[in-house]
């Protein structure tokens, strides 16, 4: 993780991020005098990753409360979620999903609202964090506990750890190469892409998921994206900007 340091905000908050950097690895960032490209920032109020430099992005962080998640969460059913339906969920099922690439959580969060069992698979140690704390904050949230309670976070690798179970329901949004500028809209995409680059083993991610799919595997793409790993979905969900590709499982 070259070009990565740990910061903190407020003397109050440099014990948690001396914690954080020997658990990562990463040098503890001692003053403004760096050079560093990416730096996560231990603040009173959470953990952030932010980019420097000139016309850098905001800062990323996961937030389960606030914002359109937030509401989303709020307003989700599984009629008006084109994700719940992707997964198969309907009046007296909710399967178990494994989120096996889990980013920030948006995904898992929403399944996990509706009634889901969700565990989210994370690789990348420092998008673990982050996803760590925002699940701890929501934990002290009195409408969101219920719902942390049925996430489950496991950083590692996904392909070892789909080889080694079996569950319902695994879903993918793998990282995918970029053509145009248009790909890096998102804050989020532009500060991960840098942080982790693409998904050069999706494909074989995507192996993995219909070994350990019960039910089916769902993969989140862009809406005239190509199938991942050329493999041909049994149907899809169109949407304007994304679509779901489901790969339903010989026992479904």
């Amino acid at each position: 993780m070259n070009g990565l340091s740990i910061a903190h905000d407020t003397p109050d908050t440099r014990e948690r991020a001396e914690h954080l950097a020997r658990q990562l690895g990463l040098p503890l960032r001692e003053s403004e005098h760096h050079q560093d490209t990416q730096v996560l920032v231990v603040t009173p109020e959470r953990l952030e990753l932010r980019q420097t430099g000139p016309g850098a992005p905001g800062p990323v962080y996961v937030d389960f409360a606030g914002g359109r998640l937030g509401y989303r969460g709020r307003q989700s059913s599984p009629r008006n979620e084109p994700l719940a339906r992707a997964a198969g969920l309907k009046k007296g099922h909710r399967p178990e999903v494994v989120d096996a690439t889990a980013g920030l959580g948006r995904d898992a969060f929403i399944l996990a609202g509706l009634g889901c069992r969700v565990i989210l698979l994370e690789r990348h140690p420092v998008i673990a964090a982050l996803l760590a704390d925002g699940l701890a904050r929501a934990a002290g949230v009195a409408a969101l506990a219920p719902i942390v309670e049925r996430m489950t976070l496991i950083p590692g690798d996904a392909v070892q750890w789909l080889s080694r179970h079996r569950t319902d329901v695994v879903c993918l949004d793998p990282m995918y190469p970029h053509r145009d500028k248009q790909a890096l809209v998102k804050k989020e995409m532009r500060v991960f892409r840098t942080l982790v680059g693409d998904d050069g083993d999706a494909a074989a991610l995507l192996e993995a998921a219909l070994g350990a799919a019960r039910e089916r595997v769902v993969v989140k793409r862009p809406s005239r994206g190509e199938h991942l790993g050329g493999r041909a979905p049994s149907h899809s969900l169109p949407g304007s900007s994304t679509r779901f590709d489901i790969h339903l499982s010989a026992q479904a």
